[in-house]
């Protein structure tokens, strides 16, 4: 089944009997300037943090390299089945094959068209999840029924927690927001048809979400994920996936040292608020810049 169809259905509410990764409205708005969430001084030892090099997906392109965290809080399922992917090399020469400017760039396909996908069984989707007390959330703005912030390096939305002592487990639903960098897994019709396609979100696009699973953010290299050639499809020469490992799979002389900062970190917390101070009624998680050094 053709994946590249499938996003009509999602976003034009389209019945279709093809499969799709997103596919986007007309002129999608660019993604916000990064100086915007840009905060003077520069964080403190305190403020920053090593993530697990397990959940690091390091993408070497013909472009470039891409560094994504991936957040199995938000999409357990779903960042398991990229790291067997990643462990059996299995994305190593894939394609860009579609590629939509100021939306997003899709890859994981072994025919590079669309139709293609792992031998292995579909993931769920993990559009929503549950957030507990005990998941570290760092709040970007309080909407009293609703809470915007940011697992690790992901744009969340959720309901508010005073809602969770009324629910049966004690929490509440949430889901990632589909700001520039995020990583989504595309699907068929089916919503529980992912397998191996996905994409990287060139600019914030707020229709994916609750209908795709986001699973990560690149943490370092989105200037390579906006120099990708672009193309419905991508006329050859496409641009590749040259090889995907995991951090820790890297022998530890290749190994590059990565952290971030971390979003529950004070130098963070101001950087919000001077996002806010700047976009005003405007602002979303999509404003804040969460800096990163890879050396």
């Amino acid at each position: 089944m053709n994946r590249t169809a499938m996003l009509v259905a999602a976003l034009a509410a389209v019945a279709a009997t093809a499969v799709a990764a997103p596919k986007p409205k007309p002129k999608a708005p660019p993604a916000a300037a990064p100086a915007a969430a840009a905060a003077p001084g520069q964080p403190s030892a305190a403020d920053w943090r090593t993530p697990d090099p397990s959940d690091v997906l390091v993408i070497d392109t013909n472009k470039g390299r891409v560094l994504v965290e991936m957040v199995p809080e938000a999409a357990p399922q779903t960042v398991a089945r990229m790291r067997e992917l990643a462990h059996e090399n299995f994305f190593d020469g894939q394609r860009f094959f579609r590629v939509v400017e100021n939306f997003m760039d899709q890859t994981g396909d072994p025919q590079n068209n669309g139709q293609g996908g792992s031998t292995k069984p579909n993931v769920p989707g993990e559009f929503v999840f549950r957030r507990g007390t005990d998941l570290p959330f760092a709040t970007a703005a309080d909407q009293t029924v609703a809470e915007i912030g940011f697992v690790k390096t992901l744009p969340v939305m959720s309901q508010s927690m005073a809602l969770a002592p009324l629910t049966r487990d004690q929490k509440v639903a949430a889901w990632g927001l589909f700001c520039q960098g995020v990583a989504g897994m595309a699907r068929g019709q089916d919503p529980n048809s992912g397998n191996s396609q996905f994409f990287l979100m060139r600019a914030p696009y707020p229709s994916l979400e609750k209908n795709y699973t986001a699973w990560g953010r690149v943490i370092a290299g989105q200037d390579v994920v906006v120099a990708i050639k672009v193309g419905e499809p991508v006329a050859d020469p496409q641009d590749r996936m040259e090889r995907v490992r995991l951090l820790a799979d890297l022998p530890p002389a290749d190994r590059p040292k990565v952290r971030v900062v971390d979003t529950k970190s004070a130098w963070f917390k101001s950087a919000i608020e001077r996002a806010r101070a700047q976009k005003g009624a405007d602002f979303s998680a999509c404003d804040v810049t969460i800096p990163a050094e890879v050396k």
